[in-house]
């Protein structure tokens, strides 16, 4: 039997083949320091269980609105007013099963086939993936280390004029798999060209309080064309809850609906009263993990610098490094993914190959710090012995 073009189409997820591969050498016995995947290694705040449970004594257990509970989608709202100081309408939140399906109803919702969407290169890994199942088309724009992994306008400027039926611009800010912020000035910029050319900004702000120098600003600060993505996996340690949201302007809002109902029918109800719980009470619980993250993040650069590796730009969000080891690359022909295998091979740390995110991150790789302080002394030992025999 054939299998349809675009699930053939779908290239894998480099990080998590190399999970896996770490996950089996773990099953033979290899003791393997994993800062490959981008997951908290806290446990969910117990506020947060509480709530769950608590859900499930009091017998929420039944399907809800299909754009979630009315009390989650108003907490939503209320919290990017006191962050940033917009109006959100809980009837324009779409609560979904983790980030991930929004973008997949987004997608679907606002492309037609071989319409267009930029984005830079390099960007999270699963973003071309989910324009290309959607019909539409990635449009690549280089950003560079130089220049601190951020968009440039007059980039921007370039590609349209290249380029026909570019329906939005992709942004990610803090962003993976670089950790860095977009500057207010550059998000001005990106929204005026959006109303310049209607187009619409889709903004992933899904590391939105893990910020550890300046200050992140949603996207709804600058313009109304704009979508955004969010949820709580990354700032409130719920990867597993697959709990996540979508804002978007009213007029999509019913055909937004429509596919959630058809295609999910409804986030899970314990994990929607959870989430409130996070909004409401787990401040205190984001403050402790941000403050290790900081750490942390604070601790792997001294080392990484004090290797001889190139970080120009510090990361300053999320929880990742992206460094240029292009000159170990090219024993493997300038392959990150080579790279990356010999280094899980030979000094046991999981790492994921720039490649993962574009061809502009080749050569280079992330590391990612949401994993303890032990294991992030232990894997940067084991790469200062590893590049030592290299």
């Amino acid at each position: 039997m054939s299998i349809s073009d675009r699930c053939c189409n779908i290239t894998p997820f480099l990080v998590m083949e190399i999970n896996e591969k770490a996950e089996a050498m773990e099953r033979e016995g290899c003791s393997v320091i994993r800062m490959c995947v981008g997951e908290p290694d806290f446990d969910t705040p117990a506020c947060v269980n509480r709530a769950a449970c608590r859900a499930l004594d009091e017998g929420k257990t039944h399907y809800t609105h299909s754009l979630g509970i009315r009390e989650l989608r108003e907490a939503i709202c209320e919290d990017y007013a006191e962050r940033y100081g917009v109006t959100v309408d809980p009837d324009n939140v779409a609560v979904t099963q983790g980030t991930s399906p929004a973008m997949l109803v987004l997608f679907s919702t606002i492309l037609e086939t071989g319409d267009k969407v930029i984005t830079s290169d390099p960007c999270y890994a699963c973003y071309d993936n989910f324009i290309t199942f959607a019909g539409g088309e990635p449009v690549k724009v280089p950003v560079s280390e130089d220049d601190a992994f951020q968009y440039r306008v007059s980039a921007i400027r370039k590609a349209l004029a290249e380029n026909d039926r570019i329906k939005a611009i992709l942004i990610n800010s803090p962003a993976n798999p670089t950790g860095t912020l977009l500057s207010e000035e550059r998000l001005k910029a990106i929204a005026e060209i959006a109303e310049e050319h209607g187009l619409w900004v889709v903004s992933d702000e899904i590391y939105h309080g893990l910020v550890y120098e300046g200050k992140e600003h949603s996207i709804l600060e600058y313009t109304d064309r704009a979508f955004v993505f969010n949820g709580f996996s990354k700032l409130y340690a719920m990867t597993g809850w697959r709990l996540g949201y979508v804002i978007a302007p009213p007029h999509f809002m019913r055909t937004l609906r429509n596919l959630c109902q058809n295609f999910f029918i409804s986030a899970n109800t314990m994990a929607q009263w959870a989430g409130l719980a996070a909004l409401k009470e787990a401040g205190p619980d984001v403050e402790r993990m941000k403050a290790t993250y900081n750490k942390r993040r604070v601790y792997i650069l001294s080392r990484l610098k004090g290797m001889g590796l190139t970080v120009k730009h510090e990361p300053t969000g999320a929880f990742y490094v992206l460094v240029n080891m292009r000159r170990f690359a090219q024993r493997f022909d300038g392959s990150s993914l080579d790279l990356a295998y010999d280094i899980l091979e030979k000094a046991h740390i999981a790492v994921t190959p720039g490649i993962d995110f574009g061809q502009g991150a080749e050569g280079y790789i992330r590391f990612s710090y949401a994993t303890s302080m032990d294991n992030i002394e232990e894997g940067m030992n084991r790469l200062e012995r590893y590049l030592k025999e290299f």
